[in-house]
């Protein structure tokens, strides 16, 4: 069965490369997924969303994603994410109270956009290690 080659790179280091037999990704026109033989596409990653790699293996990986692109052609997945972050690595703890602060911060000020950015990319953090919101 064919599958998938996927590296997922942000400007700080490589966080995931390796093979996969499909990839869910948020984009800026809806979530897609990618199996072997998808159509060549490239799309905009939206701000606190989740990367899902499933591998054959039952070794899924997950990670939270902050913009950037996603680019597919022959059966190669190139992710490349302003900033990224295994649901493995993330700090459960700081990622509930970066949350909580802005929270308050939106609470406090509508209009906050920094809060909102920062509140999608803490929700996101905690989706991609588990955790119910």
């Amino acid at each position: 069965m064919a599958t998938l080659r996927v590296g997922v790179v942000s400007p700080e280091r490589e966080i995931w490369s390796g093979d996969a037999d499909m990839v869910i990704a948020k984009t800026v026109d809806g979530e897609i997924g990618i199996m072997p033989g998808h159509a060549p596409v490239l799309g905009v990653l939206v701000e606190g969303g989740v990367l899902r790699v499933k591998r054959g293996d039952g070794g899924d990986l997950v990670a939270a994603v902050h913009g950037g692109f996603i680019s597919v052609a022959d059966n190669d997945v190139s992710v490349l994410a302003e900033t990224a972050e295994l649901g493995s690595e993330v700090d459960v703890a700081r990622a509930k109270d970066a949350l909580q602060r802005a929270q308050a911060s939106i609470e406090a000020d509508q209009e906050d956009a920094d809060a909102r950015l920062d509140a999608k990319r803490a929700a996101a953090r905690l989706r991609a290690a588990g955790e119910e919101l």
